[in-house]
């Protein structure tokens, strides 16, 4: 059982990851604008299976190591404080994001959707620096944990990504149109998981 006052801190770091654009949310927008609704939605599906596919490699590693050393659990910490603080500096530097991706029917855009989160390897590198700060290792099994936070993390990705996708003329445009001040609202975002991570016990 998760604490309450953990998801309460989780949720709104996870949703506000979530909005911000980048090649998942790009593939599903230009689907909803090609191929319609029904291929935006089998994108964003397929985005989030990639994402449970890295959540689950990533939680068996890290719940392997920390039984086997209980001192990693601190070096993984510390490189996930330097991770997070790469990523806010690429955000505070990122630009407009584009759309580029051909229509295709469902099956071929769930398809699309998985290759293109399943290629990018920084999402396991995410998620071992973004998830661990939330979970208690006395509190349970530190695998379980993991995949709650990170099926937390894709229902969140599969809906916002979905609705950008189904909406991409109005929701779509106007997300990506947003996408530098998104990009300093990310990187600020970084920046504080970072620093609740370097103080934590």
């Amino acid at each position: 059982m998760i604490d309450p006052v953990i998801l309460l801190e989780f949720i709104p770091a996870a949703l506000a990851l979530n909005v911000t654009p980048g090649p998942d949310m790009m593939l599903c927008l230009a689907q909803g604008m090609r191929s319609g609704r029904r291929a935006a939605w089998a994108a964003s599906a397929g985005v989030s299976t990639g994402s449970m596919v890295h959540v689950t490699i990533a939680g068996l590693g890290l719940g392997a190591i920390i039984a086997a050393f209980p001192w990693a659990f601190d070096v993984i910490r510390w490189i996930g404080v330097a991770y997070l603080l790469y990523l806010a500096v690429q955000a505070f530097r990122s630009s407009k994001a584009r759309a580029n991706a051909r229509g295709m029917r469902p099956l071929l855009a769930y398809r699309a959707g998985l290759i293109t989160n399943l290629s990018n390897f920084k999402v396991i590198w995410f998620v071992l620096a973004f998830i661990p700060q939330f979970v208690v290792p006395d509190a349970g099994p530190v695998f379980a944990q993991f995949l709650a936070f990170g099926a937390m993390i894709a229902g969140g990705g599969f809906v916002v990504n979905g609705l950008v996708g189904a909406y991409a003329g109005t929701l779509g445009a106007k997300l990506i149109q947003s996408s530098k001040v998104l990009g300093y609202v990310t990187g600020t975002i970084y920046a504080a998981l970072a620093a609740r991570l370097a103080v934590m016990e």
